[in-house]
């Protein structure tokens, strides 16, 4: 089908429940659950890791399923239609704190809920993924595809990181508990996550697959998505572009209230007339910066490729992200400036993985004969939240060795030790940095180049010509 604006704004809107629900839960939910909920940080961590042996089994298995589903809609809109309500459904039970003192019972319900979310999450983001090779055959539309979920993706960030806060504080204004209020935050950004999904599946159409589908066990699917050579470098582009995401992520609320603002949980700063919480300023600038710098990205890769592009912005913000360390507490300004120039490099990080990915897909079909969008959209959800969760596991590990201690109930100001602060520091600056490089290697020696995607394409038009 032909794709128009709006079929694109459509498509890209499908991003803003799985990109908010997921930035709420990077930012948020570590010391959500180490501040709010009270439970100790290294058994928070074990918690998390849990998601990982289920994430092995739904994510790819998933995947699967969706490429050999049958119906009149196609194989992966049925999946939008279905799921779509659970799914916001299910992520406000991430945010509710059952009132017990047991480290063993909290552990257990942050388990199983995080289970069920990352379930309705994993039934929505693999079908939704796959479209995108569908709907386009065209390179260069595809990455046009792939900028408008990123601005999508990004918006939502952006309303999280500057809403989020600003709802709980007005939740706490008017009486209730700070639990309550991202049990609200939860609620809201869970229930404006539905509606694109449910529209999707009476607006696309997919293509008509008239081959049945070849019987495949959940390890050969596995094996198929690793001998296609340029996934492996996809992978690890991947696995270090959102590892180095996610630790920045995880810890940068930490850094904000224990080192920028000395541990003043109601500290603010005046940007543009307004009073922010800091948290609220720092990643607000940080995401404004990388929205905006989206078609910038878009730009470039067109005049030079994907992959120089993205090397180009990685090398970027890891300057910026070793220059972090060098902050002093009190020096919001030269914080807030260079949260715009690490908004450049970030930007590259969200729009051009996702715009590299489905030429893979092409270069398996050339090979097997087969499109198999299911099984790599699984495979990489698998990878990238297993490094998710592994990403949480360490850092909540790190804090808890270190000294971490949540605050009193009651407390208006609250000092970390100096081992917490640093090891805070260096997980935000140095190390964060350090596995962006690794994400620099892997693309350095990712083998798609444009030119050679086009001759994939000419080879695969020439032979489904034949047919």
């Amino acid at each position: 089908m032909k794709l128009t604006f709006w079929h694109k704004l459509l498509y890209g809107s499908g991003d803003w429940g799985l990109a908010s629900t997921g930035m709420l839960r990077s930012v948020f939910y570590a010391i959500y659950l180490t501040d709010v909920v009270g439970i100790d940080a290294r058994i928070g961590s074990f918690a998390a890791l849990a998601g990982i042996i289920w994430d092995a089994i739904n994510d790819p298995l998933v995947g699967m399923i969706s490429d050999r589903v049958r119906t009149k809609r196609g194989r992966r809109l049925p999946f939008l239609l279905w799921f779509g309500i659970p799914f916001g459904l299910s992520f406000v039970i991430l945010w509710w704190a059952p009132p017990w003192t047991s480290q063993a019972a909290l552990a257990i319900h942050i388990t199983l809920a995080f289970i069920i979310a990352d379930t309705m999450s994993t039934l929505i983001s693999i079908p939704y993924l796959a479209l995108t090779p569908e709907l386009t055959p065209d390179y260069d539309e595809r990455t046009t595809l792939t900028s408008y979920r990123t601005f999508f993706q990004l918006t939502s960030a952006l309303a999280v990181v500057i809403f989020a806060p600003m709802i709980v504080d007005a939740v706490l204004a008017a009486g209730f508990t700070q639990q309550q209020g991202f049990l609200l935050v939860g609620a809201i950004f869970g229930g404006l996550a539905i509606p694109p999904y449910l529209i999707m599946p009476f607006v696309f159409k997919e293509h008509h697959i008239t081959e049945e589908p070849q019987p495949i066990s959940l390890t050969e699917m596995l094996k198929t998505a690793w001998a296609n050579k340029p996934f492996r470098f996809v992978a690890g582009i991947h696995t270090m572009n959102w590892s180095a995401v996610d630790i920045v992520a995880v810890t940068f609320p930490y850094f904000a209230l224990y080192w920028m603002a000395e541990g003043n949980p109601l500290a603010t700063v005046r940007v543009l007339g307004l009073d922010l919480a800091i948290e609220s300023a720092l990643l607000g600038t940080l995401m404004l910066t990388t929205v905006a710098f989206v078609p910038f990205w878009l730009w470039l890769s067109r005049v030079t490729n994907k992959r120089s592009a993205y090397i180009a912005g990685m090398l970027f913000w890891v300057v910026m992200q070793f220059v972090i360390f060098t902050i002093q507490p009190g020096e919001i300004n030269k914080m807030l400036f260079l949260c715009v120039l690490l908004g450049i490099g970030l930007s590259s990080a969200y729009v051009l993985p996702d715009a590299i990915f489905p030429d893979i897909i092409e270069w398996d079909e050339l090979q097997t004969g087969r499109r198999q969008e299911g099984i790599y959209y699984g495979a990489r959800a698998f990878i990238r939240k297993m490094a998710s969760a592994l990403v949480v596991f360490l850092t909540l590990q790190l804090l808890g060795w270190s000294g971490y201690s949540a605050p009193p109930a009651d407390a208006t100001i609250y000092v970390q030790p100096d081992s917490v602060i640093l090891m805070i520091r260096l997980l935000v600056s140095p190390i964060g940095a350090l596995v962006l490089l690794g994400a620099v290697v892997s693309a350095w020696f990712y083998p798609l180049s444009r030119e050679r995607y086009t001759k994939i394409r000419e080879l695969l038009e020439r032979r489904r010509g034949r047919l």
